[in-house]
């Protein structure tokens, strides 16, 4: 767990690549690579985009998570799918020009791994 956790930082701090298009996706070992390289509670979805879900004790945290990954999406200009409800917020994260995934894709959901434990740190 140690391997991932290391593995998965070195992807929060790569910087996300803007896509022009023109490029094929992610060959399907290849994501299953990188995604062994994230917490587990990330998949490939039905569409074969990143996909988790967050939980929250409330509405209001939740809101305030799906902020932060707002922020963190125009500093990257890398933007996900965003879904809020009570007490979740799911990222969906895809390169919409190639519909398909990218690295940038995968440095994205490290950056929201990062996200989720600086967020749990300040609640205490």
């Amino acid at each position: 767990m140690v391997a991932r956790y290391y593995q998965a930082v070195q992807l929060a701090d790569k910087q996300c690549i803007p896509c022009r298009g023109g490029v094929p996706p992610l060959p399907q070992d290849e994501a299953e690579r990188l995604l062994a390289e994230l917490d587990p509670a990330w998949t490939l979805n039905a569409d074969g985009h990143l996909e988790r879900a967050l939980p929250f004790g409330n509405f209001v945290m939740a809101m305030e998570f799906a902020n932060r990954i707002g922020a963190i999406a125009e500093a990257e200009n890398h933007h996900p799918d965003l879904h809020v409800g009570w007490g979740r917020c799911t990222v969906e994260i895809w390169t919409h020009k190639i519909s398909g995934l990218t690295e940038s894709d995968f440095y994205f959901a490290a950056k929201v791994d990062r996200a989720r434990i600086d967020f749990e740190k300040e609640l205490g």
